[in-house]
C-alpha cells in the first residue's frame, strides 16, 4: 500500500442531483506514517433452500486432507479460505416432530429460535445474528444490512401448514416478531445503494433512467477532480469500481426493456431479469459494490425460498426443486436435485471470485470476508434437522484460517457456531437458542 501525505476520507461520498456515491477504499485514504489500517471485516449469508443431496456434499476425510464432492468442486479454487462443518443440528421442538420443517429450516438457521406454530397471524423467532452484528457494525455504515433475496414475496399457499409465509419469505430477523423483508429487485437495490434516499422527486430519477442517463452522469466533474489527484494504484481501482457500477446499470436496464416488451403479464417487478443465473450473477455484483463502497457491512441473500417450485431448465432439470427434493432415494431424483445443488454452489463460485478480484486495502474482499453458505436442513427426503451442509468461506480479516474439514459430535448445536462467529466479529453474547458453548474453530481434524 502507497501512503500519501494529503489523505481522502474514508467516508467521502461524492453528491449529485438525486445520487450518492461512496468511494472504495484507496491508498489515498492512508495518511502518510499513520499506523496500520485494520482491515474492515464483512459478514455475509448466502442460504439455499429444500435440503441437499448429502453424498454429494459431505466430504470423507476430516481435517486438512478433505477431499471436495462434486456439489462444492466449484470451491476448488478457493479451499484455502474454505471451511466445511459437518455435525451441527437445529433441532426441532419436542411437541412437533415432523411439523413445519421448512418453516424451521429457514428460520433457525441465523436465529437458533424455533417458529411458533399458530393460526393466527402471530408471529414467534428471535433476533438472527445478522442483526446483532448490524446493531455493532452497522453504527460505522450507511445501512446497517441488506437483506436480499431472488424470489419475490408472492407465494400464497406455499407455506407450511399453521406456520406464517413469513419464516419461509426470510432468514433474517430484527428482533423476536420482525422478520426483515427481502429485496429481490435489483433496480430497488440499485437506488437505494446510489440514489439520495428520498431526498429528490423519485420521478426525476425515473425520468432520467428514460433519458438512459448514468447514476455516475450526476457527479461527473466530481470525479474528474478526484481522479486527477489519485496514483496509479488508485485510478486503476476507481476504473474497476465505476466500469462495475455502469454494468450493472446497463444490465438492470436491459432487463426492463426485455420485461416490458413481453406479450404475457408477468409477476415479477420491471427489473429482474428473466433468467435465474442473470438475475443471481446480478445481485452478488451489487452486493460486491455495497461491501467495496462501504454501505454495509453485513448482507443477507436468500439464493430461493423453502418450499421454492422453481424449475431449472438451463441445467436439464426440468421438474420443480421442492418435489425432487422428496426423492425417495430415486437415484433419477438424486442426480437431478444434486444438478440444482451444483448450480447453486457454481453461481455462489462466481460471487467468491469477484471478491476475491476485488482489491481491499493490503488484500482482497474475500480476505476481509466470511460468507455463511448453507441449507436449514440436511437430507431433504427426511427433512433433516441434523448434519446440516454448512461451510464458511472467506478470511474474515485475518480471524479465520481455511483449508479445513470440521467435523463435530453429531448433533452439535448450530447455535454454538454463532456464538463462536459473533465472537470473531467482536459482538459476543453469552447464549443464543439452544446454544451449549462455543465451536473450537481453531483445530485442524476431527473434534
Amino acid at each position: 500500500m502507497i501512503v500519501s501525505k494529503k489523505a481522502i476520507s474514508r467516508r467521502t461520498i461524492l453528491r449529485g442531483i438525486g445520487a450518492g456515491l461512496a468511494l472504495p477504499f484507496l491508498d489515498s485514504m492512508v495518511p502518510a506514517f499513520a499506523a496500520p489500517v485494520a482491515p474492515v471485516r464483512r459478514f455475509g449469508v448466502v442460504y439455499v433452500p429444500n435440503g441437499m443431496n448429502m453424498k454429494e456434499w459431505t466430504p470423507t476425510a476430516s481435517g486438512t486432507a478433505f477431499e471436495l464432492k462434486s456439489t462444492m468442486l466449484p470451491f476448488a479454487p478457493y479451499r484455502d479460505q474454505l471451511v466445511v462443518l459437518t455435525g451441527l443440528a437445529s433441532k426441532p421442538q419436542a411437541n412437533l416432530p415432523g411439523i413445519g420443517t421448512h418453516a424451521r429450516a429457514s428460520t433457525r438457521f441465523l436465529t437458533d429460535v424455533p417458529p411458533k406454530h399458530s393460526q393466527s397471524a402471530e408471529l414467534e423467532a428471535g433476533p438472527s445474528i445478522d442483526q446483532i452484528l448490524a446493531k455493532r457494525l452497522g453504527q460505522e455504515t450507511q445501512l446497517a444490512s441488506l437483506e436480499l433475496s431472488i424470489e419475490g414475496r408472492d407465494f400464497a399457499g406455499s407455506c407450511d401448514e399453521g406456520f406464517s409465509c413469513a419464516y419461509t419469505n426470510s432468514i433474517s430477523w430484527l428482533n423476536a416478531t420482525t422478520p426483515l423483508p427481502m429485496e429481490n429487485d435489483p433496480r430497488v437495490l440499485f437506488e437505494r445503494l446510489f440514489g439520495d434516499d428520498g431526498t429528490t422527486d423519485p420521478s426525476v430519477r425515473r425520468a432520467h433512467r428514460e433519458e438512459d442517463r448514468s447514476v455516475l452522469d450526476a457527479v461527473t466533474e466530481q470525479i474528474g477532480r478526484l481522479q486527477r489527484g489519485l496514483g496509479p494504484s488508485d485510478k486503476a481501482k476507481m476504473g474497476q469500481y465505476l466500469e462495475a457500477i455502469r454494468d450493472i446499470e446497463r444490465r438492470i436496464d436491459v432487463a426492463e426493456k426485455q420485461n416490458s416488451q413481453e406479450l404475457l403479464p408477468v409477476s415479477q417487478p420491471a427489473g429482474v431479469p428473466s433468467v435465474y443465473e442473470e438475475h443471481v450473477k446480478l445481485m452478488f455484483d451489487m452486493q460486491v459494490l455495497a461491501y467495496q463502497s462501504d454501505m454495509t457491512r453485513i448482507i443477507t441473500f436468500m439464493m430461493a425460498r423453502e418450499l421454492s417450485g422453481r424449475s431449472y431448465p438451463e441445467i436439464g432439470v426440468y421438474d420443480a426443486h421442492h418435489p425432487i427434493s422428496h426423492h425417495q432415494y430415486d437415484p433419477i431424483k438424486l442426480e437431478r436435485q444434486a444438478k440444482i445443488n451444483a448450480f447453486h454452489t457454481k453461481l455462489f463460485a462466481y460471487y467468491l471470485e469477484k471478491l476475491k478480484s476485488t482489491p481491499d486495502g493490503d488484500g482482497s474482499l474475500l480476505d476481509h470476508t466470511l460468507t455463511i453458505y448453507g441449507a436449514g436442513m440436511g437430507d431433504s427426503q427426511l427433512h433433516s434437522p441434523v448434519d446440516l451442509p454448512l461451510i464458511l468461506v472467506g478470511g474474515a480479516g485475518g480471524k479465520m484460517k481455511g483449508g479445513r474439514h470440521l467435523k463435530y459430535p453429531q448433533e452439535t448445536p448450530l447455535a454454538n457456531m454463532h456464538l463462536s462467529l459473533l465472537d470473531k466479529f467482536g459482538a459476543p453474547i453469552e447464549h443464543i437458542g439452544d446454544s451449549s458453548g462455543r465451536l473450537e474453530m481453531d483445530k485442524l481434524s476431527e473434534l
